[in-house]
């Protein structure tokens, strides 16, 4: 989550805007932001929801064997439409923002 903080301005200048979904409560994601310095959301998704929506369910995964989301990242346009999308099925696995910033300006042209 940090790497892409690091880069966010990058991906503001493509008009990205970068999000966090989490199985957190909204209090913990609030603290996380904070301990990190994160100018973008982490959005909460405590029943999982979205997150089995869209195939990221890691279950019994976390701590203490709770259910937590694995990484993924997508690319959604302004209509909703997912134009990318990249997963791993290894929680130790993790996207380079500079992948995602390479996707966002292949899409953009």
């Amino acid at each position: 989550m940090r790497s892409f903080q690091d880069q966010i301005g990058r991906f503001d200048a493509l008009g990205v805007r970068v999000l966090a979904v989490s199985v957190d409560r909204p209090e913990i994601n609030q603290e996380h932001r904070r301990k990190l310095g994160l100018t973008y959301s982490l959005l909460s998704d405590a029943n999982a929801e979205t997150i089995k929506r869209y195939d990221l369910l890691h279950a019994g995964a976390g701590q203490n064997g709770a259910d937590i989301a694995r990484p993924g990242e997508f690319l959604v346009d302004s209509s909703g439409t997912i134009r990318w999308v990249n997963l791993t099925e290894s929680l130790a696995v993790r996207l380079r923002p500079e992948q995602a910033l390479r996707a966002a300006q292949e899409l953009a042209r």
